[in-house]
């Protein structure tokens, strides 16, 4: 079956350090980051992979990054624009827990949430440096916990329909997964932030796929950039503009 993907902006990080994209690159750099949202259509029901951030005030007040999203780029605009109405979306997949993937899983009433059960474990208790990220804070409640009833805990590779499946990408964060889309000619994976961008899948000199600056274990990392490598598919990165000005996978 021949799915269809479209990147959907939901909103862009000004001024995001280069070096928390990419690993030991760029050190007092800064880039804008683009927010996306995915929508898979052409199965039994939509699916939308990673809900973005929460607003521009949260974002602000309690990650300290300027969030531009203006009013086309709210994600029930983004939504509307695609044709797609949230009670009608069956699954929501999220890459993993950090809080620029999952704050709207909420918007999905009827959706059940796919997550890893390495990723709903850390997230409950995720080490110091990596509190923040997790939203796992004094005073916050983490935005997946307000969809905890819909949750679906998954492990390691799993097929969710025909031409649609998780695969098991630790290294960023314990539990992250990329979504290996099927479409017409070719595959497709949506890598979660173990591919930030272009720029990490494609390397340089000194690396052949360079890891975002954000880990927790750096061995499944570069064993996830193998796995990747043996699937064969296009990699489709999670934050790069150019998946934007694509718009469109099929």
């Amino acid at each position: 079956m021949a799915l269809r993907i479209q990147a959907l902006h939901v909103g862009t990080l000004k001024d995001f350090p280069t070096a928390a994209i990419t690993y030991h690159r760029g050190f007092g750099e800064v880039h804008d980051v683009a927010m996306i949202m995915f929508l898979i259509t052409g199965g039994d029901h939509p699916v939308i992979v990673d809900t973005g951030t929460g607003s521009v005030e949260f974002t602000r007040q309690h990650h300290g990054y300027t969030l531009v999203r203006p009013p086309e780029q709210e994600p029930l605009a983004v939504l509307e624009r695609a044709g797609v109405d949230p009670a009608d979306v069956g699954t929501v997949i999220n890459t993993h827990l950090h809080w620029d993937h999952c704050s709207n899983n909420d918007l999905f009433p009827n959706a059940r949430i796919i997550v890893q059960r390495d990723e709903l474990s850390y997230a409950l208790d995720p080490l110091e440096p990596n509190l923040a990220a997790f939203e796992r804070l004094p005073g916050l409640v983490p935005p997946w916990v307000r969809a905890l009833d819909r949750i679906t805990a998954v492990r390691g590779d799993v097929e969710l329909a025909p031409g649609l499946s998780i695969v098991h990408l630790p290294g960023h964060t314990p539990g992250s997964q990329g979504v290996l889309v099927q479409g017409e000619e070719r595959s497709y994976l949506l890598a979660g932030d173990c591919v930030d961008s272009h720029a990490n899948w494609d390397g340089d000199a000194k690396l052949s796929h360079i890891p975002s600056g954000s880990f927790t274990n750096l061995h499944d990392y570069m064993d996830s950039f193998t796995k990747i490598e043996d699937l064969g598919c296009v990699v489709i990165p999670s934050h790069d503009f150019a998946v934007v000005e694509t718009g469109e996978y099929v």
